[in-house]
């Protein structure tokens, strides 16, 4: 005969018609129907995200084919693509609608500035020539290609920090202060260029070393503790472990590459969407300075 549990015995000889057994067996046994609840509710779940995702395309689709029809019509009456009005009031209104839905607004606004970067593409050549190229699904070549996202930010080593906030203020950008006087953030739409000043003992060397030039290229990723993996596997040099602010930020740089003189950065965002703060800046050239 095969082993019984004794908790289960004891239990029906005293008529008990419920037991929270603790052997091995039982607790396993909850486990897995704990873990088959469980996976099932994410198989659920995930099934949601997909269908709400394909009418975002359909979605998509319907509005690319209405912006070929305003193409059509801007040629015949010559009014030029690009309306500059149009397009704050496309992100202002989407951004509103993002923060009346508990969105985070600078991710909408994120979403709706690629989407009118087609948009406007769609346009030009619509009315152009061009052979359709054929493009296939699965276009993931590597574990990089599943967690990197797009190029967050650039840092720029300067050794005259307020001609250089000029010159991008000229431009266009809003130079925004940070927790580090020496360090501006200058932002103009998506685009984030983070300057660094001298005053610094190990920005100093730099700049004495490089002069004034791009010090790193950030590139967002899904997760920061992945990228750190891969990088790893890779065999690629790392100069500092995930560093983290205070504001989530989770980051991680690699040694400049005497082949390419590019030094990279990886972050991922894990709190809120917020500028980058001088704190995590100021980590890599610390790092940098105790290589």
């Amino acid at each position: 005969m095969g082993k019984t549990c004794r908790t289960t015995n004891r239990n029906a000889r005293r008529g008990s018609g419920r037991h929270r057994c603790g052997c091995a067996s039982h607790r396993r046994a909850r486990w897995l129907v704990r873990k088959v609840a469980t996976l099932s509710s994410l198989d659920d779940l995930r099934k949601q995200i997909d269908d709400i995702d394909s009418a975002i395309v359909e979605l998509l689709a319907q509005r690319m084919e209405v912006c070929r029809e305003v193409a059509d019509l801007k040629s015949q009456t010559n009014t030029a693509v690009i309306q500059p009005q149009r397009v704050r009031e496309v992100l202002t209104t989407r951004r509103q609608w993002a923060i009346d839905n508990d969105v985070d607004p600078d991710f909408v606004e994120q979403l709706f500035r690629i989407l009118l970067s087609e948009t406007h593409r769609i346009e030009v050549a619509h009315v152009k020539p061009f052979e359709k190229p054929s493009k296939v699904a699965d276009v993931l070549a590597s574990a990089l290609d599943a967690v990197a996202c797009r190029i967050d930010h650039v840092v720029v080593a300067v050794a005259n920090l307020a001609a250089a906030s000029t010159f991008l203020a000229a431009i266009g950008f809003a130079i925004n202060d940070t927790d580090d006087a020496a360090i501006k953030v200058a932002e103009g739409g998506g685009v984030t260029v983070v300057l660094v000043g001298p005053g610094d003992k190990a920005v100093d060397a730099h700049l004495a070393e490089h002069g004034s030039g791009v010090q790193h290229i950030a590139i967002e990723v899904l997760n920061a503790g992945y990228m750190q993996e891969l990088l790893r596997a890779a065999n690629i040099p790392l100069l500092t472990d995930v560093v983290v602010d205070a504001h989530g930020h989770e980051q991680i740089f690699t040694v400049l590459d005497p082949a390419t003189g590019v030094q990279l950065g990886f972050i991922s965002r894990t709190g809120n969407r917020v500028p980058m703060s001088g704190q995590n800046v100021r980590a890599l050239f610390r790092a940098i300075g105790d290589a």
